[in-house]
């Protein structure tokens, strides 16, 4: 009887154990990522083959601004994460952390897109259209997806948030 006991309360330590272990493992990089609400409105790119509409997520503050798609594996075509920046400054991106291979869309003030460029995954190198250009907004998008939607420097953007800067 008392092996029965021993048996059983070694069988619950190490039971405890293995769960205490698992538990304490780092998570997937996908349990990582940060996930923002979809804003209820799409934000649309006037191309010169028509309007695109992208569901969104919007990355408002420091913290959100900081962790954006980082730990993302995957994200749908239509979708994407509009950077807002509390003024209009020049701005730089890296990707550290961040497995997918980006399009970012540099946006003035005024909603027109200045830059597009490309976002390797992981790199560290600075992502800028240059000291001397003016955003408010960044857009990342899968990469390809700017170039399949026809979204390009001088093209607009219209949403919302950016219609409250834009005047």
């Amino acid at each position: 009887m008392i092996r029965k006991i021993l048996l059983a309360m070694v069988a619950i330590v190490v039971i405890v154990g293995a769960l205490g272990f698992y538990l304490g493992m780092p998570q997937s990089s996908a349990d990582q990522s940060m996930r923002l609400p979809v804003d209820p409105a799409p934000l649309i790119a006037e191309t010169a083959g028509g309007e695109r509409s992208f569901t969104i997520e919007v990355a408002d503050d420091q913290s959100e601004r900081s962790a954006g798609l980082m730990f993302r594996e995957t994200m749908d075509d239509d979708h994407g994460m509009l950077f807002v920046f509390p003024e209009t400054r020049p701005v730089g991106f890296w990707m550290k952390n961040t497995p997918m291979p980006l399009d970012l869309v540099f946006i003035g003030e005024d909603g027109k897109v200045l830059d597009v460029l490309p976002g390797e995954p992981f790199s560290e190198a600075l992502i800028s259209p240059g000291p001397a250009v003016q955003v408010r907004y960044v857009l990342e998008l899968k990469r390809g997806i700017a170039e399949k939607n026809g979204i390009a420097d001088g093209g607009a953007m219209r949403h919302p948030v950016i219609a409250q800067t834009a005047g």
